[in-house]
């Protein structure tokens, strides 16, 4: 009887335990053996879903930033908020991501710092990265002001301050080491309010 592997959810699985590694290891020291012994599988069958660790690792951030997205989209489309509510709470569960995937931001880091000379710039990556991100923070500035709810201001000023509060939590988890974004999630508050009418 021949057995049926469900691709996808295979897909699924070897990303969320490859995560594991890399978070273990690190990602210059995880390695495609690793990778395939964690998920109980041989490297050859690991080949049939992705060529190399780099390409694991790209989707695996790939798919948490698609599920952030898929996430402030929800609160984007919601009636029953304001632009003031929607704002703070799209930032507060950024904050509440980013807590949570701390010790992936730490690999990230990690990984940036030891991309070769030759690559794609660190900040060219997080750019391309964080550019749908940008734009649905931006859109959403745009409806508050259109709507009347937040104050005429530089849409391209305000998206670059909201966004270096994202920045700001990064440093603080990162660099810093803090376990929690308190004082942030304060900012955030302070600052949405500051852009209502």
């Amino acid at each position: 009887m021949a057995i049926v592997v469900e691709h996808e959810k295979r897909r699924k699985e070897i990303l969320e335990k490859a995560l594991g590694v890399f978070l273990d290891d690190g990602f210059e020291d995880a390695t495609f053996q690793r990778i395939a012994d964690r998920c109980g599988i041989t490297r050859t069958i690991l080949y049939i879903y992705f060529k190399n660790k780099k390409e694991i690792f790209n989707y695996s951030i790939k798919q948490l930033m698609l599920k952030a997205e898929e996430d402030i989209q929800k609160i984007q489309v919601d009636k029953s908020m304001n632009s003031v509510e929607k704002l703070t709470k799209v930032l507060l569960d950024i904050l509440k991501l980013l807590e949570q995937n701390r010790r992936l931001l730490l690999v990230i880091l990690d990984y940036l710092l030891h991309l070769p000379k030759t690559d794609v710039s660190p900040d060219m990556r997080v750019r391309r990265r964080t550019l749908r991100l940008r734009h649905i923070l931006a859109s959403m500035v745009i409806e508050g002001v259109e709507a009347g709810e937040l104050k005429k201001v530089n849409v391209k000023t305000a998206n670059d301050f909201l966004y270096s509060i994202i920045e700001a939590a990064i440093f603080h988890l990162v660099v810093l080491k803090r376990k929690s974004l308190g004082e942030l999630r304060d900012m955030v508050i302070f600052s949405v309010k500051q852009l209502a009418v």
